[in-house]
């Protein structure tokens, strides 16, 4: 099982968590910070979350398996 951190206070707002694993991110209206849906998503959606969080170029994004 794979869980999922987030630190909203290392987020610059760049989006590539949500292209890339929209399941698991999404982004708020109004300044565009990274927002958790689930720390715990899905086995199948392991390796997009992982590429989330290589691509996150704040590295605000924590990935344990």
């Amino acid at each position: 099982m794979v869980k999922v951190l987030l630190d909203q206070d290392k987020c610059v707002a760049s989006g590539q968590c949500v292209l890339n694993a929209p399941h698991t991110f999404d982004q708020r209206d109004e300044d565009g910070i990274a927002v958790l849906l689930t720390a715990e998503p899905e086995p199948g959606h392991a390796d997009d979350v992982h590429q989330a969080a290589a691509l996150c170029p704040a590295l605000a994004i924590l990935v344990e398996d």
